[in-house]
C-alpha cells in the first residue's frame, strides 16, 4: 500500500464537503500484473443521473522546493495511471489535486499551462487552510 501525501486528508475532507462520497481510498487500478494505486476514488450521484460523475484523485503536495521536479513525478503517474484507468473503469475521470499557493506561483506559468493542456490534465486545486475544493479544470 502506497504511503499517503501530505495533504491527503485535507483533499478528502473537501471532497466531502462538495458532496462527493469517498469510495476507494486508495483506489486500486490494476495493470496487466502491476498494481497500481490511485489516491482516492470518488462518486457523486447527481438527481437526473442514476450513475453519477465518478472520479480517481492523485494528490500531490509540491513540497520540494523544485516544483517542476515535482511535476515531471506527477506528470508520468498522472499518465500511467490514467492509462490503466481507461481499460479498467474509462468513465472515470483522473484527476491531480494540486495546492492553490503551488497553483498560484507555478501552474499559472504559460510553459506549465502548455504542458496541462498538451497532456490533458485534468486538475483539482485545494485550498490548504480551508479544507475546500477552490477549483476544477477540466
Amino acid at each position: 500500500m502506497p504511503a499517503k501525501d501530505a495533504f491527503h486528508n485535507i483533499v478528502k475532507t473537501a471532497l466531502q464537503k462538495e458532496e462527493w462520497f469517498i469510495s476507494h481510498d486508495p483506489y486500486p487500478l490494476q495493470a496487466g500484473t502491476l498494481e497500481l494505486y490511485v489516491d482516492l476514488g470518488a462518486e457523486k450521484v447527481i438527481a437526473a443521473e442514476k450513475q453519477g460523475q465518478k472520479i480517481a484523485v492523485e494528490i500531490k503536495s509540491f513540497l520540494n522546493p523544485s516544483k517542476i521536479t515535482e511535476l515531471y513525478a506527477a506528470l508520468g503517474q498522472f499518465i500511467i495511471y490514467r492509462m490503466a484507468l481507461q481499460q479498467q473503469e474509462p468513465e472515470r475521470i483522473l484527476y491531480l489535486a494540486v495546492p492553490i499557493s503551488v497553483y498560484n506561483e507555478f501552474f499559472i506559468l504559460p510553459f506549465i499551462q502548455s504542458v496541462i493542456k498538451q497532456n490533458q490534465l485534468c486538475l483539482v486545486v485545494y485550498n490548504i487552510e480551508q479544507e475546500v475544493i477552490s477549483e476544477w479544470q477540466n
